[in-house]
């Protein structure tokens, strides 16, 4: 005999495993409330833009083949900041204690479409780090572009500046437990339906009726401890009596 579910079943279920799930979906907020606020490490953020001028003093109009060769030039500029020859120098100027390989992983660069400004973005475990890091890259990046293209078109537009009590942009503590939530949430769902799946006892009328696939004819009604202990308490007599007096 085919077995069906019916909504009214999802329902049953969701109703009698309600404590389980509601207990896993908090058990997971906390989790991850705690691991956010007390064991993951913040991480600050620090910007700086930097403006490349077009270097054309004759005329004020630019053609289509000018205005490609300047984006062209500032992708190129987006891929020399974040080269060895660039971040070395900042290493050595800040004396940090790492290779250029991994200070690339903490900065950022990128442009807006059709236009002369390049933000810089750097993450670092200490916020007065990430601003130096990203206003010395700025620096090093205007000296050293003279060297390499011969040219002397960078200016800083907007440094990094310190603030009194910086705010962390990782981890996101909110984002992270509304996750835990939804996570644990489906968790107590899955495990809910899972023990109603692996639960094979028979305990209504309409599990023997699926069990057999016959309908139930009649039922024994159970009575309560007080009525069977009085009749079992009662005279042979009497009982044999009330039981002609039924007949």
């Amino acid at each position: 005999m085919e077995e069906t579910i019916s909504l009214q079943d999802l329902f049953r279920t969701l109703k009698k495993r309600f404590v389980l799930i509601i207990s896993l979906t908090i058990i997971a907020m906390g989790i991850a409330a705690v691991a956010s606020y007390y064991f993951m490490t913040p991480i600050y953020q620090a910007s700086t833009q930097i403006l490349v001028n077009q270097k054309n003093e004759q005329t004020s109009q630019f053609n289509t083949q000018e205005i490609q060769m300047n984006l062209q030039l500032i992708n190129t500029y987006n891929v020399i900041i974040t080269s060895p020859a660039i971040l070395s120098k900042v290493i050595e100027n800040l004396d940090l204690d790492i290779t250029p390989a991994q200070l690339k992983t903490q900065l950022t660069v990128n442009s807006a479409q059709n236009s002369q400004v390049v933000n810089l973005t750097v993450q670092d475990t200490e916020h007065f780090r990430a601003v130096d890091i990203a206003n010395t890259t700025a620096e090093v990046f205007q000296e050293e572009i003279q060297k390499l293209m011969n040219v002397d078109n960078v200016n800083i537009l907007s440094p990094a500046v310190n603030v009194e009590f910086p705010s962390p942009v990782k981890p996101q503590k909110l984002l992270n437990i509304a996750i835990a939530a939804v996570v644990g949430l489906m968790l107590g769902v899955g495990i809910a339906f899972l023990l109603e799946y692996l639960d094979t006892t028979v305990k209504t009328e309409q599990d023997i009726e699926d069990l057999v696939g016959l309908p139930i004819l009649g039922i024994v009604s159970k009575f309560p401890n007080d009525v069977m202990q009085n009749t079992s308490k009662k005279p042979l007599a009497d009982r044999k009596k009330e039981k002609a007096h039924v007949n």
